[in-house]
């Protein structure tokens, strides 16, 4: 790219700063699709000539950076909002298949983030509905959905941990927590 584009386009990013805050409403998104603006563009800005088609042009590169922007956030939002509604509809666990559930989840599950243990005692194992616990813990209930994943994921990989194969089993009617089982150990090959 030659020194005189280069400059021609910093010489307006204030303005394509400005244009780009208007429409995302944040000035460290602006900025940061400016950026990958002149990022993605410089290789073929070289090819326009005359300052009018090069701003003209970087505009448009610019209008389509925001329109990426919003699908990639509302796609993000989607998929957060599917899951939040997800786990505002499951039904809690039957008591029976409660029961069943190994000892060992409540013991691994105490070891976890606090948060995530609060979330998976009070959602998974009491039953509280997802949105009744978001209000109790401050939350809105898409950040309890994605506590709520993230919980369970690390429960998840903490009882492979512990319980090796009894684990990759589902943990469910499992003998391994207890009297004179042994407990749970490490998975050996």
């Amino acid at each position: 790219m030659s020194e005189e584009v280069l400059a021609l386009l910093m010489e307006h990013r204030p303005e394509f700063l400005r244009f780009v805050e208007q429409k995302v409403g944040s000035r460290a998104a602006a900025e940061d699709l400016v950026q990958d603006a002149f990022v993605r563009g410089l290789d073929r800005a070289e090819a326009l000539h005359g300052k009018e088609s090069l701003t003209v042009w970087f505009y448009r590169v610019l209008h389509h950076a925001v329109i990426d922007h919003y699908r990639r956030r509302g796609t993000s939002e989607r998929a957060l909002a599917a899951m939040a509604r997800e786990f505002e509809e499951a039904q809690p666990p039957e008591v029976e298949r409660a029961r069943a559930i190994c000892p060992c989840v409540g013991r691994v599950a105490d070891t976890l983030k606090p948060e995530y243990a609060e979330a998976l005692r009070r959602v998974s194992m009491e039953g509280t509905r997802l949105p009744q616990f978001a209000r109790e813990v401050g939350i809105t209930s898409r950040n309890a959905a994605v506590r709520l994943h993230r919980a369970r994921k690390a429960l998840k990989k903490q009882l492979q941990v512990s319980c090796g194969a009894c684990a990759s089993e589902g943990c469910l009617d499992c003998t391994c927590g207890e009297p004179g089982a042994g407990g749970c150990g490490p998975a050996t090959a």
